[in-house]
């Protein structure tokens, strides 16, 4: 008996349901697939002002080291990372903040006040009191920070991403 051309009731019904099933799989399976990978896939930028406090507990001519961190959230991953600053006020109201990250290898500097010079013991590189190069391998001064004051109080902007 030869085969008909001609798709039976059956293999019809087998077809229809596959393709049906197809498509409501795709229409609950894909939002849900997308749901579950988007954090994964965020990428978030941070862009904030940290208060550091009123001008008036940093001294004139002196740079005053603060530290602080912030939370950062990256997918389903939380971080929690550590900031260093040197706060320094020139006048009553002129101040300059810069990173306490040396700009060589991003080791830790610190403020030597013996010889008056930001000094980071990596490498041996040494910046003036303004972040200016002194002498050592680093390629750049030290990185300032946008500095705002209102009512007192003094305040960076924090720029990642």
């Amino acid at each position: 008996m030869a085969k008909s051309p001609h798709l039976s009731r059956q293999d019809f019904v087998k077809f229809t349901a596959g393709v049906l099933g197809s498509i409501m799989g795709a229409i609950v399976g894909l939002p849900a697939i997308g749901y579950l990978l988007s954090p994964a896939l965020k990428t978030t930028k941070l862009d904030a002002w940290v208060s550091l406090g009123p001008l008036e507990n940093y001294p004139i001519g002196v740079p005053t080291p603060f530290s602080f961190t912030r939370s950062k959230v990256n997918g389903w991953e939380k971080t929690v990372n550590s900031y260093g600053v040197f706060i320094l006020r020139k006048s009553e109201s002129e101040v300059v903040v810069f990173s306490n990250v040396c700009t060589h290898l991003s080791c830790r500097v610190a403020w030597k006040e013996d010889i008056q010079q930001y000094y980071c013991p990596c490498h041996d590189a040494h910046f003036g009191i303004n972040g200016e190069i002194i002498s050592g391998p680093q390629p750049r001064p030290l990185d300032r920070y946008e500095t705002r004051l209102e009512g007192g109080n003094l305040s960076i902007r924090l720029l990642e991403g």
